[in-house]
């Protein structure tokens, strides 16, 4: 019996050396490393009149600049002139951004023209359209669907700036209302909510979920992590693990974000979107609050519900009116909806559908009181 029991563990042991010695040939054979990207970049001028977010590959053809043509050199040179030869060579292809005085992207605002309704779409990059060309943010492609057939006619203004959370994104709402809005589309992402500073100090992940900082590298080279000794199937594993973990404690984050872990923070929040509510009431207009979802699992369930709903409930005990973005884009295949493999920020079919999504709630809001 005995021996029977060596002899099939020896079997056993040997269908498990083929079978992984099988797995690191047919990984090799596939040229396969954990896959890595030059990081992305930024240039702008002192004034913040013109930006460049820089790219290192085009995997879509969409970024139509090429900083290595040498029409882009004499066009943007002057806007990194040390930098220049390192970001064309490393992360070529760019996008165009450009601001008005109020440092948003958008032409200068003047005075409401009579018998045209104003929208002012507030937030954060989602809404400033990063990675995104102008004329493709939803802010651009709102407009077009609100003044499609319709009598009433519709200007839209992007009032989205990156890196904007709350309270920044509540005295930019202050900031506009010289403005005249009828109606206020905050584009709400999950990380905008004010944080406590015991909660701030927590957020020590590497991966937003928007930056993908862990396939993103800068090694001047792309050296590849492995070596030709290195077991491919043990960067395998490696690098699903890692994605697993990070992946788990920022969604852990996020979620605790509205939640008692970030409790004051949170009440903060709540009180800046009464506020914001109050006064567009006061004015006659409207506030949406529009709930853009990180561009996660879109084939599947949404593993940030929990503090999606925590919004919803908000904002319907408070009279604000709340629109969740997720079902526009849900059922596609996430990636489709990334600017970039290293930037999950939206990319312009992202901001198609979300408009396409918008342009009924808003037009019926607005004029629901006319």
């Amino acid at each position: 019996m005995a021996a029977a029991l060596r002899k099939n563990a020896a079997l056993a042991a040997v269908s498990v050396i083929v079978g992984l010695v099988t797995i690191e040939a047919a990984l090799r054979a596939a040229g396969y490393t954990p896959r890595k990207f030059h990081a992305t970049a930024r240039i702008i001028d002192p004034h913040w009149k013109l930006l460049l977010d820089c790219y290192p590959t085009n995997p879509r053809g969409y970024f139509d600049i090429d900083l290595r043509a040498p029409g882009s050199r004499a066009r943007y040179e002057h806007l990194a002139p040390l930098r220049y030869e390192s970001l064309r060579h490393r992360t070529p292809f760019a996008v165009e951004s450009r601001y008005n005085s109020l440092r948003f992207r958008d032409a200068e605002f003047g005075a409401k023209t009579p018998g045209v309704r104003r929208v002012m779409v507030l937030g954060d990059s989602f809404t400033e359209g990063q990675g995104v060309k102008e004329p493709d943010t939803y802010a651009r492609v709102l407009e077009q669907r609100l003044n499609a057939g319709g009598q009433v006619r519709f200007e839209v203004r992007n009032c989205g700036r990156r890196g904007a959370d709350f309270p920044l994104l509540f005295q930019i709402f202050d900031e506009i209302l010289r403005f005249e809005p009828d109606v206020v589309v905050y584009g709400m992402v999950l990380n905008d909510a004010d944080q406590s500073a015991e909660f701030h100090a927590r957020q020590t992940y590497v991966n937003d979920l928007i930056l993908d900082r862990g396939r993103a590298t800068s090694d001047r080279h792309l050296a590849p992590d492995m070596g030709r000794l290195d077991s491919r199937l043990l960067g395998f594993v490696r690098d699903r693990l890692e994605t697993r973990h990070t992946t788990r404690e920022t969604t852990r984050w996020y979620l605790d974000m509205y939640g008692e872990p970030n409790r004051d923070g949170w009440a903060r929040t709540q009180g800046y979107l009464r506020e914001m509510n109050r006064r567009m009431r006061e004015r006659g207009g409207h506030l949406l609050v529009a709930s853009w979802p990180l561009m996660v699992d879109m084939e599947g369930e949404d593993p940030f519900a929990a503090a999606t709903a925590t919004v919803s409930r908000f904002c319907l005990a408070a009279g604000i009116p709340w629109h969740d973005l997720r079902p526009a884009l849900k059922g596609r295949p996430t990636s489709s909806l990334w600017v970039h493999p290293v930037d999950m920020h939206p990319n312009e079919l992202a901001h198609r559908l979300a408009a396409e999504s918008l342009a009924p709630v808003v037009r019926k809001l607005e004029l629901a009181d006319r």
